[in-house]
């Protein structure tokens, strides 16, 4: 079966033709908690973390919308402008939970500035076995954002497949 190939067959095999019916029905869904019964595969084992208390970062939450899952696994590289090109900070990998070990960026580290993250998505669809067109419609992902103010927290979610991407300012 096409890891990308969602029919309501395919949904039924995960126990999800049901609630698809009773959502269209105007019933209630009702979601398990973090590996609970009926937790879709990739699902969170662990609450995050509250990020109340901490000082000024820069932090990505990396999201499968292809497959439902956090982005395990996703190379990213972060870069900073400087005059007419981009530095490289640093490369991270995200973990389990679609985020990397540790935020992109911390306190003094976060400085004000022009910066870019690269997303490996092609890497990352090709590393799972997706079966897509070669050469693949996105491959390397820049996602340009500006800091003007350090002294904030910033949280780039992302949310990708292989045919498109999204990204805000989250919280």
């Amino acid at each position: 079966m096409d890891p990308l190939g969602l029919t309501r067959r395919s949904l039924a095999e995960f126990g999800l033709g049901g609630a698809a019916a009773a959502a269209s029905a105007g019933g209630t869904l009702a979601q398990a908690g973090p590996g609970g019964a009926g937790a879709p595969p990739g699902a969170l084992a662990v609450t995050p973390t509250s990020q109340a208390g901490l000082g000024p970062r820069l932090t990505l939450h990396a999201i499968d919308n292809a497959h439902g899952t956090p982005g395990a696994g996703l190379v990213c590289d972060l870069s900073i402008r400087e005059a007419d090109a981009y530095r490289p900070i640093k490369t991270v990998t995200t973990q389990a939970n679609g985020r990397p070990a540790d935020p992109l960026l911390v306190d003094d580290g976060l400085q004000v500035g022009r910066y870019e993250l690269l997303l490996h998505v092609g890497a990352y669809f090709a590393a799972l076995g997706v079966a897509l067109p070669s050469p693949s419609f996105l491959d390397l992902v820049p996602i340009r954002f500006q800091i003007r103010d350090p002294r904030q927290r910033y949280h780039l979610p992302v949310l990708f497949t292989p045919w498109g991407y999204s990204y805000y300012r989250g919280s």
